[in-house]
């Protein structure tokens, strides 16, 4: 197995500028946003019919390029200074659309012009009747904040998103300051859905339905906002980008240019289908065609992101002037004090959120319609998506990995070739093996720091010279391993006449007890060890990790506890877990200082976390809901 640098992307060079540079900042979580203007009247006397618009400006646009003037006059137009305030700002923020003309103007959106709606006083007889009186509605009302996508909190993802409630607030770290609360409209909230009293002529089910459609327009054009951040404010950065190489800044962004560019391909079509009817009979026809090809700039993204981590902390801590112009980026009002690195993990999380929507929609589709089909054809497709970005995501991190520890040791005894396409990293770092030394008169324990690297096929004991160099002392085939807590906490029931008092002494760095037994280690002989881990979390992750966990395979589910995930996670260890805001985990382990062992509901990952970032779900139905979900999304993916 060869390294491999990062995937190339086919889009501009990473030199060139597309979009407008930068600003300043502070890493936090997602801040909401003020309420936008009121919308602006229409032209005193004026008779004119409104035309519908794409919320989002043409590829010129999003590229940073001058767009051309619009005419004042003529059928289906605005007057530029008369527009209102919508979901369009979001898109094209910070864009110049009116030149040096009119100062008052500057940094003014375009906003979308939409048709004009007629209030039908009667009530509707039928889905039938609903559906061509909407035909031809406007998407979007102009009331909407330009809401960034750190900050969306999908309704489908929560575990209360059946009920009739508001919107939660976010709970963050105690260091972020919360400005402002997010908003944003619901379908039910819309103009014309009000007008025409659409939700009060539907059922309840279908009502949810269009909810759930609705959620991923707008969820995607709330993405698209954060994405065109990223590249105007910090890619096309000039400023920035002379701190860094070309190649930093191309391990940094990869291909976001072209992810970006699928984005609104999408979103512009989910649009068009929204704009030709307010009332959405499917929308599984594009999400199933996008997922399938347009989206594969994705997979070489989520490809690249263990080259992109590297590169951003490298950067950090050893370029000062990379690190105080990005700070100074940061900080500008565009970016709503959110670190650069939430921008840069947004489409990994995009296409982990869109089969739970997906999900959604086949929940509130009746199962024995033609449109269930095509829901459940289209959820297939995102599962696959999101299999592929995973599989890429690892597979390079894990060779990366492989070569890295490779480099750092050095066999004291019969070495072997560690690096191999089959093997990879589940568990490293240092624990106390206590050894009983037997001397001519009595028996003596002595204290030695071992340092494991466990691989899912052989652990590898060595002892550490430095931080990036060990020596490799023994080695055993994980197979030849058997892993045993320690019963209680008493280190006096620890073998040997000198043991106690020496464990006591060294009670604070490491008296969390269990034995490791070496079957048949590098030699053939059989080796048993009393090793100590410094926190009761540490020892029980080694256990599971060691002990490979055999029983959790066949573990009825459904008796697991279920806890929703209310602040974000990134793992900093093999055996962590990275969780996203409204993740739900089943519980497998709790360990009294503060950690959990779950699985990922999604995706049947599994791994370690802080209690702290989770809320226990309680309610029976929700946790019902959540297995037959689990259900359906793994079972998709066994079958893509």
């Amino acid at each position: 197995v060869e390294s491999e640098g990062p995937v190339e992307s086919p889009g501009c060079p990473v030199s060139s500028g597309c979009l407008e540079p930068p600003g300043k900042g502070r890493a936090g979580q997602a801040q909401g946003l003020r309420t936008g203007d009121s919308p602006a009247p229409l032209q005193s006397g004026s008779h004119r019919g409104l035309r519908v618009r794409s919320l989002v400006e043409p590829p010129r646009l999003a590229l940073g390029s001058d767009p051309e003037d619009e005419p004042e006059g003529g059928p289906g137009a605005l007057r530029r200074g008369l527009r209102s305030t919508s979901y369009r700002r979001a898109v094209v923020s910070g864009v110049d659309l009116d030149g040096s003309n009119n100062c008052k103007k500057k940094n003014r959106m375009s906003q979308p012009i939409l048709k004009a709606v007629v209030e039908d006083k009667e009530k509707f007889s039928s889905l039938g009747r609903i559906k061509k009186m909407l035909k031809g509605q406007g998407t979007f009302d102009g009331e909407e904040n330009a809401v960034l996508y750190q900050n969306y909190k999908e309704k489908a993802l929560d575990i209360d998103s059946d009920e009739e409630s508001e919107p939660q607030e976010q709970k963050l770290d105690d260091k972020v300051v919360f400005h402002y609360k997010p908003l944003r409209s619901t379908w039910s909230q819309l103009s014309v859905v009000k007008k025409n009293g659409l939700s009060e002529a539907i059922s309840q089910e279908e009502r949810k339905r269009q909810e759930a459609i609705f959620e991923v327009i707008s969820s995607e054009h709330s993405y698209l906002l954060s994405l065109e951040i990223l590249i105007r404010m910090f890619k096309n950065s000039r400023e920035l980008s002379l701190t860094m190489t070309k190649t930093e800044s191309h391990h940094l962004f990869s291909n976001i240019t072209d992810v970006y560019e699928a984005s609104k391909k999408f979103f512009e079509e989910l649009e068009a289908r929204h704009q030709s009817s307010i009332f959405i009979d499917d929308i599984s026809d594009i999400v199933a065609r996008h997922a399938g090809s347009t989206f594969d700039p994705y997979v070489k993204y989520c490809t690249n992101e263990v080259y992109q981590q590297r590169t951003l902390q490298r950067l950090l801590a050893t370029n000062p002037a990379f690190k105080e112009v990005l700070s100074r980026i940061e900080s500008h009002e565009d970016c709503r004090n959110l670190p650069m690195i939430s921008f840069l993990i947004l489409p990994m999380q995009r296409v982990t959120r869109l089969p739970l929507l997906m999900d959604t929609i086949c929940q509130k589709t009746p199962k024995d319609s033609a449109k269930y089909e095509n829901c459940k054809q289209a959820l297939k497709e995102v599962s696959k998506l999101v299999r592929l970005c995973n599989e890429g995501a690892r597979k390079m991190e894990r060779t990366e990995m492989m070569y890295t520890i490779n480099s750092q040791l050095e066999f004291k005894i019969k070495p072997f070739p560690l690096v191999s396409s089959s093997r990879w990293l589940l568990k490293r770092g240092e624990l106390m093996a206590y050894v009983e030394d037997t001397g001519l008169f009595s028996k003596r324990t002595s204290k030695q720091q071992v340092y494991f690297f466990l691989f899912n096929d052989v652990l590898i004991i060595t002892k550490k010279k430095s931080e990036e160099s060990y020596n490799v002392t023994e080695y055993s085939l994980r197979e030849q391993l058997l892993v045993v807590p320690c019963d209680g906490e008493d280190p006096c029931s620890s073998p040997g006449k000198n043991t106690a008092g020496m464990l006591h002494s060294g009670r604070n760095s490491a008296c969390h007890l269990f034995r490791l037994v070496l079957l048949s280690n590098h030699a053939g002989d059989r080796v048993e060890m009393l090793l100590g881990a410094e926190t009761l979390s540490d020892r029980a992750r080694w256990i599971t990790a060691l002990g490979q966990d055999s029983d959790g395979h066949h573990t009825d589910r459904t008796t697991l506890a279920q806890v929703e995930i209310i602040r974000t996670y990134t793992a900093k260890q093999a055996d962590e877990l990275s969780l996203q805001v409204a993740d739900v985990v089943l519980l497998y382990q709790k360990v009294n200082d503060g950690w959990y062992e779950g699985e990922r509901l999604r995706d049947g990952q599994r791994g370690w976390f802080p209690s702290e970032c989770a809320k226990e779900i309680t309610c029976r139905a929700t946790l019902d809901k959540n297995m037959e979900r689990m259900g359906r999304l793994l079972g998709l993916e066994t079958n893509v």
